[in-house]
């Protein structure tokens, strides 16, 4: 686990494997970014240039390495793009901060202590640079025998210790934004953790046994709900879509309490630890990342953990709708009617649209607290992906300003989201001869149509909203700023400045 503390240390003299500068993209070329003063005297100035002539502009995500001046202690310079010079007097962005600091950290892999001398103006910077430099340090070896590939090739270990200079301390506000940081990354680290662990580990039981784990070691409150009580309580939801698999559905309900909260708010998260699609199986090539099906419950995990962590005035209940859809002789059937937790039928005309029926169940589980807000998050609809490319979640919500809000907390905690309607004639396409409800409707707009049929599974009169993150849950391509390949987190600092806002009464 990386290590992340303040420094006031000068440079010259801090022993380090590297110091981190950044470096803007100016009208005339380069130039050097605030944080790198003494890098840039021990060049007389010259910092600029030297980049420039090793072909650096100060672009984003770009990565250019030098030899340490003579008298430093570090052997290395750093210098990372940020991108657009700031205007004079304005000062980068925390996403900026963010990326860059994840980039620098990425490509120091294998050393075991960098000091990052970034631009930090106040307390939130250095909170961004930390954060930055936490996930972009995010590895994940736990299946190599003895940290070498499948070649024999010797592995190296993530960034250990950072250090960020030009911060204070002792001042509580950099304090406080350093301890946030560590827990709010470490957090979505072990959410990427667990979207990356095998399908054959990470069973529906095993999820639930890691939250039981992580409940104790937080004092969290948890109860887990396994095959028999799931039939005892009547989610046939969950139970349909479990029914094909050796490995037995889960509903786990995890809650973090303050005695000073006057809001409760409730996240619910589409856990499907392997999705085959079930008798409708997904065709070739569509079935290899399918363990990522979960990162919707492991965003409500770590959230619930981070808001214990972080002792926020607010309850944040979590709720893991755990089950793998597997086919078999047992498997629910296209024509299929379940029962749901509500009372409500579903007729299953697709068993791929199996997230939205375990969803229902814990849904409605969750509206029986009458908390203040419900937010679900889940990788549900390849529609979504089409409409929002995949660096980017939909908002669909029963309240405009609810969504907007979580828009506007998407963008501050620096991911990407865009909010999406939920059009009421497209509710008729799931009418149902058999049933209450279809769990298909029309075809175009597919991604809608999924936020409809879970507006039907949310109690009266409760504030609501759906994130549909399959696009970003899982990053197929190569690594980028602080995203790695693979299991992203998305949607964690998301939920996490809700609950935020939450605790602050910002959030009605």
């Amino acid at each position: 686990m990386t290590a992340l503390t303040l420094s006031t240390a000068a440079v010259p003299g801090l022993r380090a494997d590297a110091i981190v500068v950044g470096v803007a993209k100016g009208t005339n070329g380069p130039v050097v970014a605030p944080g790198a003063e003494a890098v840039d005297a021990a060049y007389d100035g010259g910092l600029a240039d030297v980049l420039e002539t090793l072909g650096a502009s100060g672009g984003e995500g770009e990565v250019t390495k030098v030899p340490a001046p003579s008298g430093f202690k570090a052997p290395l310079i750093l210098a990372v793009g940020l991108g657009a010079a700031a205007e004079k007097g304005a000062g980068y962005g925390a996403e900026a901060l963010r990326r860059a600091a994840g980039v620098a950290a990425r490509a120091l892999v294998g050393a075991k202590k960098a000091a990052f001398a970034l631009p930090l103006a106040d307390a939130a910077d250095a909170g961004a640079v930390g954060e930055g430099a936490l996930l972009g340090a995010y590895s994940f070896d736990a299946y190599k025998e003895n940290g070498k590939d499948a070649k024999g090739r010797g592995g190296k270990a993530p960034l250990a210790d950072v250090v960020l200079l030009g911060g204070k301390p002792r001042d509580r506000a950099y304090k406080a934004a350093v301890e946030r940081a560590a827990a709010v990354g470490e957090e979505l680290n072990r959410a990427r953790d667990l979207i990356n662990m095998p399908p054959n580990d990470l069973t529906p039981a095993a999820f639930a046994a890691l939250a039981q784990d992580a409940a104790k070691l937080h004092g969290l409150k948890i109860q887990v709900l396994d095959e028999k009580a799931l039939t005892k309580g009547g989610y046939g939801g969950i139970l349909g879509v479990g029914s094909g698999s050796a490995a037995t559905p889960r509903l786990v309900k995890l809650s973090y309490t303050s005695s000073k909260a006057k809001k409760h708010l409730a996240l619910v998260g589409k856990g499907i630890t392997y999705d085959s699609g079930g008798i409708s199986l997904k065709p070739a090539g569509h079935n290899e990342t399918m363990k990522c099906d979960m990162s919707g419950a492991a965003a409500v995990f770590a959230t619930v953990v981070a808001a214990a962590r972080l002792g926020l005035e607010v309850n944040v209940t979590g709720w893991l709708a755990l089950a793998e859809n597997m086919p078999s002789g047992t498997a629910v059937r296209p024509g299929d009617v379940l029962r749901m937790f509500s009372g409500k039928t579903v007729e299953v005309l697709n068993t791929d649209a199996e997230g939205r029926l375990v969803l229902a169940d814990a849904l409605w589980a969750a509206s029986q607290e009458k908390p203040d807000a419900i937010v679900d998050v889940a990788t549900l609809t390849g529609a979504m992906m089409l409409a929002l490319g995949s660096r980017t979640f939909g908002i669909m919500a029963n309240d405009e300003a609810f969504r907007g809000a979580i828009h506007e907390a998407a963008a501050a905690a620096g991911e990407e989201s865009w909010p999406m309607p939920l059009p009421e004639h497209l509710r008729k396409g799931m009418d149902s001869q058999v049933a209450d409800i279809a769990n298909m409707g029309e075809r175009m707009g597919g991604g809608l149509v999924a936020g409809l049929f879970l507006r039907e599974f949310v109690g009266e009169g409760i504030t609501w909203a759906h994130l549909d993150i399959a696009g970003p849950a899982f990053n197929e391509g190569g690594p980028f700023g602080y995203t790695p390949k693979g299991g992203t987190g998305s949607a964690v600092r998301t939920l996490v400045r809700l609950a935020e806002l939450a605790a602050a009464g910002e959030l009605s």
